[in-house]
């Protein structure tokens, strides 16, 4: 058999582009609007994807008023409330979502996880984020951001305190004798104990084991520091590379740190994000592109600059260079991203805003046939293991994906017609982790 497409479906907001909830034909509130995301889970079902992905955020996006009165993303829902209501109107597809390594308890993680996994029959994923919006900071009694290298340092520590309290319950630990009238063997409970340089937490969870063992791991970060805890945790990376020849070279190189620390390469999938615009012919797609990103408002584009750098260039000639920008606590991989795309392309602050504001990340415009050759070529040379596809406006750009571009990936033998098994797990090809307190 072919090497398999792996498909995420990015899915908060429910799409990326700022001009999508403008867009003829488009939901403009479908992120805040529940029978609106039960037929986009289900539609995604039909199709055969490995997962339904809510990013989230947890603050009102920090940007100035005129941008943020401008953006679709001002309120969404929580991701576990929905995902626990989507979970019970689907029974194959994976429940993806980010929880935040800095401003939660393992506790509540591990917690919330594993009854998301019981409730699914199995199909729970934890996107873990370090977060770096200041903005966050503020809802949770900080004055900023915690440093980046810190909150990364917290994070593999959180990985491991919410792991091991997945494995507080030997999977045979609910004997339930009614005869005996014992329900749980005590000899079966791990109570963890954890006293770590940023955390501590006793435990045991006061939930069973998940039933895929673990939720999957997925992880997003492309700095030093994300690579590095993506290559000793993660099971699913969203990366964000801008073209093939960068995703090959992140790929090579997650896949050597793996290598040196002893982890299987074939045991994490990685998925860049994918914005997907599909047309009858390459000219159509290309000026549905341009219609899109002609609803586009600069006040917005220059939020969300800012936004990614970090800092404030408002205050700069709109058609002048992007200035020098100092190093903050932002996502280094964001900024990094911004300021090489300026650079290399001489793009002035406007220019540079527009492009952002849109959406200025890989993108795959034009027909079913071009666009399976482009994913396929991604595939073949090590570029990816699938992708976390972004649509550009909902239902009309799912659909056309959906309806156009998966038959011809099933075609090509590159794509599955049938889930392979019950759990995210199964579908995606992974292990279920042995219990590192009752191993087998």
């Amino acid at each position: 058999m072919s090497k398999q497409l792996k498909l995420g479906a990015f899915m908060r907001p429910v799409s990326i582009h700022t001009g999508a909830w403008r867009y003829p034909g488009a939901i403009p509130d479908a992120n805040f609007n529940f029978p609106a995301m039960k037929r986009f889970i289900q539609t995604l079902e039909r199709a055969k994807f490995d997962a339904f992905f809510m990013a989230d955020h947890l603050a009102v996006l920090n940007m100035p008023i005129n941008a943020l009165k401008r953006s679709h993303t001002v309120t969404s829902f929580e991701p576990f409330t929905l995902l626990s209501a989507l979970a019970a109107v689907t029974e194959n597809i994976g429940l993806m979502a980010t929880a935040s390594t800095t401003y939660d308890a393992p506790y509540h993680i591990a917690r919330r996880f594993a009854s998301l996994d019981h409730i699914s029959g199995g199909r729970a994923g934890w996107n873990i984020v370090t977060t770096s919006n200041p903005d966050a900071a503020l809802n949770f009694g900080l004055e900023e951001d915690m440093e980046h290298d810190a909150r990364y340092a917290r994070a593999r520590e959180f990985y491991d305190v919410v792991t091991g309290l997945w494995d507080s319950f030997a999977d045979d630990a609910f004997v339930r004798d009614v005869e005996a009238g014992i329900y749980v063997d005590p000899t079966r409970i791990h109570v963890l104990d954890h006293k770590g340089p940023n955390l501590s937490v006793r435990g045991p969870l006061n939930i069973a084991r998940p039933v895929q063992g673990w939720p999957v791991i997925i992880q997003a970060g492309a700095s030093e520091a994300g690579r590095q805890l993506a290559a000793e945790t993660a099971e699913v990376i969203f990366a964000a590379g801008a073209n093939l020849d960068a995703a090959k070279t992140f790929y090579a190189d997650i896949k050597r740190r793996m290598a040196l620390i002893g982890r299987d390469p074939d045991s994490l999938k990685i998925l860049p994000a994918a914005f997907v615009v599909v047309g009858d012919s390459v000219e159509e797609a290309k000026a549905k592109r341009a219609k899109l990103d002609s609803l586009v408002h600069y006040d917005s584009g220059i939020g969300t600059l800012n936004s990614m750098l970090g800092h404030d260039v408002s205050a700069y000639d709109p058609d002048g260079p992007l200035p020098e920008i100092p190093p903050t606590n932002a996502s280094h991989s964001a900024r990094e991203r911004v300021i090489d795309l300026a650079r290399n392309e001489s793009l002035t602050i406007r220019q540079l805003a527009a492009r952002v504001g849109s959406y200025g990340g890989p993108a795959f415009v034009g027909t079913a046939q071009t666009i399976a050759d482009e994913m396929q070529r991604w595939l073949e040379e090590e570029g990816s293991d699938g992708f976390n596809i972004m649509f550009p406006y909902l239902p009309e750009g799912l659909d056309d994906f959906v309806d156009k571009v998966v038959p011809e990936l099933q075609r090509r033998g590159i794509f599955r017609t049938e889930y392979e098994g019950a759990t995210l797990r199964e579908n995606l090809g992974l292990q279920r982790p042995a219990n590192r307190f009752f191993p087998t």
